[in-house]
């Protein structure tokens, strides 16, 4: 699968990585940029991320077109996108949250709804820019696509080629579906890191506690300085699956609580252990 022209709407870790994963394997031939800074997309050229910047017009010509900016764009994005584009442009995503974005496209693509592929790389960093971007950030790594019932089969199969160019390996998922399963493993775990930073930064003594703040504390709390704008974006766009999830972490943290505070043993072991069967069994 060779693509003659790909345009990128955000050219940072996510979009990054995917053109020069592909410029590596040689399955694109050239790449444009889009963006609103304009230094930005200056240094992903000089990166080699993208060959030049491109306006909407331009970019609506290319073959294949990857949305990779905040969810909560989505539909702005594509109203600007979608005079122009060409028959036969294929468009795809990389967004966090599934539902969300096939409504805004719906609303926004009209009649070439057919040739949008919502797609989700489960694949990331703290990090973030057009210098985080690197060429192995896909490889062995999962991207779900969730098409619907009007999604071109051969739009489908083209983007499916493309991430699979790029290392990664393609599965397919209900849109729904996905925002559940996502809202528990990847939303909640932001969330959570995010909440107990805000929590000890917002003590007077703040400071001390990160000080002395171990490799255990950073493992956990490292995604926490992901893009605020992203996790807000993805917050709100999956409220109704994400507001589930916290309200069953809370009351697994109020059984913990209540089994510290009891001083039960086996309450706790049972509990310290389930990691310990998933890992046996999963």
């Amino acid at each position: 699968m060779i693509v003659d022209r790909l345009a990128l709407v955000g050219t940072g870790l996510i979009g990054g990585s995917f053109a020069l994963a592909l410029k590596q394997v040689g399955a694109v031939r050239e790449v444009l940029g889009v963006g609103r800074d304009p230094a930005r997309l200056t240094v992903a050229r000089e990166l080699g991320l993208i060959d030049r910047a491109a306006d909407w017009a331009e970019a609506g010509q290319a073959d294949c077109i990857l949305l990779a900016m905040p969810v909560g764009e989505t539909e702005a994005v594509l109203n600007k996108l979608a005079p122009h584009l060409k028959a036969g442009a294929i468009v795809t995503d990389a967004g966090s949250t599934k539902a969300n974005v096939v409504e805004a496209a719906r609303a926004a693509l009209g009649t070439r709804f057919a040739d949008f592929v919502p797609g989700h790389p489960i694949a990331g960093s703290e990090q973030s820019g057009p210098g985080a971007a690197r060429a192995d950030l896909y490889q062995g790594k999962r991207v779900v696509l969730t098409p619907q019932d009007e999604t071109r089969a051969d739009a489908v199969a083209t983007v499916r080629a493309l991430w699979e160019a790029a290392g990664a390996q393609v599965e397919t998922l209900e849109a729904a579906q996905h925002d559940r399963i996502f809202a528990a493993v990847s939303h909640l775990p932001h969330l959570a890191a995010f909440a107990l930073v805000d929590d000890l930064a917002q003590r007077a003594d703040g400071d001390t506690f990160f000080r002395f703040a171990a490799s255990g504390f950073r493992d956990f709390t490292r995604i926490a300085g992901s893009s605020p704008e992203m996790w807000r974006d993805i917050a709100l766009a999956n409220r109704e699956a994400l507001v589930a999830e916290l309200d069953a972490y809370l009351d697994a943290l109020q059984t913990l609580r209540q089994a510290v505070d009891a001083g039960d043993a086996d309450a706790l072991l049972k509990i310290f252990r389930a990691p310990v069967r998933h890992a046996n069994t999963g």
